[in-house]
């Protein structure tokens, strides 16, 4: 990629942030008109998981494939295709005459989806090739989270109020044409040295074992252990499968040695707890605010400015303290306070309390607001900025691996608890295990931060990016001498 301006490196930051917006924008509008789309559709508790889970698990199954194609045939390439996969299924969406071909049109998006947010982070590092400019750059891609949080249950309490939930879709159409003409225009092509095969088996095994390992959770409620035990299994053994058959490639769809640096890996784990709080979090409150509460689709949505404020507000503060002092602080105010927002609902029942739901919403808020930023930066500083698109979707997958399993795990607990009575009657304490579990998430986020961000972890961090880097040249010299 051309060295470019300041001026242009910042209007390129701006089109990658609007596929972020659309992508983000979309999940949280999504969660505001669960209860209006369960109304209409007939949807049950498992059924509007699946119109979350289809989408974040085809999008955590695909991520790594965009990455490594983008890496391959070209970055540009790639995300302008994602931006019109993406706008078509969107559309597709707002069309759908029932749960099921809702879910199918889902899926549609999380394949345009998957070629943006990973390949826009590569771009991203390609352009600003300053560690602490970088930082600040994805200080700024993290605030976008904050935008869609914030604006999300406003424009779709807004919509589905006077349209129906149907029109949150049409919102992603002229957000996507703006960013599909801006990058057509000013973002240049870029592609790695030296393209890198495709992996056809690993990523069937990346399907397998994310899509089994989500049935078997969303189902265990409803379905019996006959039907539950054989998806857990070939989850099982996808896993070990990719283990056994990665490190054997040349060139695989993951790259294990990057597991080899332990702020890596921590990031990867942290990113996986996060967002599960996050996917958790958001189900929870949505389904309680209007089922519970009997509150609209709008004022809904006003509730959840208290948590959207603070992420807003934070993510870019937390790029700064990246860029200047390291991803450890962050980290630390992320795990203290996403802790203590679970735990205010899972030991003193905050939903119940203005007073308490308001500060469990803020809390929340400071936590995630601080954790995108050093997942972000651990996950491509230092690594070759050919394998820029492969770290960056590996960390893009945990996110949604991660908002997968939270949604799957909280909302299997949270059907099994309101089956024993009236819904109204049982939510509160039907929810308390899934705040428990939220509360494990935020303890991961914070003992992690501690533990991988030491000198013992940049050590390890630095290892495994001479060993790529030299691997890399290696390749190189072997291309040049053919």
């Amino acid at each position: 990629m051309p060295e470019l301006s300041r001026r242009r490196r910042l209007l390129v930051l701006a089109i990658c942030c609007m596929s972020l917006l659309i992508v983000s924008l979309d999940n949280t509008v999504l969660n505001v008109a669960l209860p209006s789309m369960q109304h209409e559709l007939h949807a049950t508790t498992s059924g509007l998981q699946w119109t979350i889970d289809a989408y974040t698990l085809v999008l955590a199954s695909l991520l790594m494939l965009a990455g490594s194609t983008a890496d391959r045939i070209g970055r540009k390439r790639v995300f302008m295709a994602g931006l019109i996969v993406f706008g078509i299924g969107s559309l597709l969406c707002s069309l759908a005459p029932n749960l099921e071909l809702l879910v199918v049109f889902r899926m549609v998006q999380a394949i345009g989806g998957s070629m943006l947010n990973p390949v826009a982070m590569s771009i991203i590092t390609n352009t600003f090739t300053d560690a602490r400019e970088r930082a600040r750059a994805i200080g700024v891609w993290g605030a976008v989270v904050g935008i869609s949080m914030a604006a999300g249950p406003l424009v779709g309490g807004l919509l589905v109020e006077s349209v129906g939930w149907r029109s949150i879709f049409w919102v992603n159409l002229p957000v996507g044409l703006v960013a599909l003409l801006l990058t057509l225009r000013f973002v240049p092509e870029s592609r790695a040295p030296k393209a890198r095969r495709p992996d056809p088996v690993g990523q069937v095994l990346v399907i397998a074992l994310f899509g089994s390992l989500t049935y078997a959770i969303i189902e265990a409620p409803d379905s019996g252990a006959g039907r539950v035990v054989p998806f857990a299994a070939v989850a099982l053994v996808a896993l070990l499968a990719l283990l056994w058959y990665e490190p054997r490639r040349t060139e695989p769809l993951i790259d294990l040695r990057f597991f080899h640096s332990v702020p890596f890996s921590g990031a990867t784990v942290i990113a996986v707890s996060a967002f599960a709080a996050l996917g958790g979090f958001l189900f929870l409150s949505t389904l309680y605010l209007q089922n519970v509460r009997g509150l609209d689709a709008l004022h809904a949505g006003l509730w959840m400015l208290p948590m959207a404020g603070p992420t807003f507000l934070c993510a870019p503060l937390s790029g700064r303290l990246v860029g200047s002092r390291g991803p450890r602080l962050p980290l630390l105010i992320a795990g203290c306070a996403m802790t203590a927002s679970a735990v205010l609902f899972a030991a003193f029942e905050a939903e119940t309390s203005d007073a308490t739901l308001f500060i469990g919403y803020v809390l929340f808020g400071i936590g995630f607001g601080f954790v995108n930023a050093p997942i972000t930066n651990t996950a491509v500083s230092g690594m070759p900025r050919a394998q820029a698109g492969v770290a960056a979707a590996v960390a893009s997958t945990s996110r949604q691996l991660g908002q997968t399993l939270g949604v799957a795990v909280v909302g299997a607990l949270l059907a099994a608890g309101v089956a024993s009575g009236p819904y109204k009657d049982t939510f509160v304490s039907a929810a308390r295990p899934g705040w428990w579990v939220l509360t494990v998430c935020g303890v991961a986020v914070l003992s992690l931060g501690a533990l991988t961000t030491g000198r013992w972890g940049r050590r390890t961090a630095e290892d495994t990016a001479e060993r790529l880097r030299a691997t890399e040249v290696r390749e190189a010299a072997g291309v040049n001498a053919s």
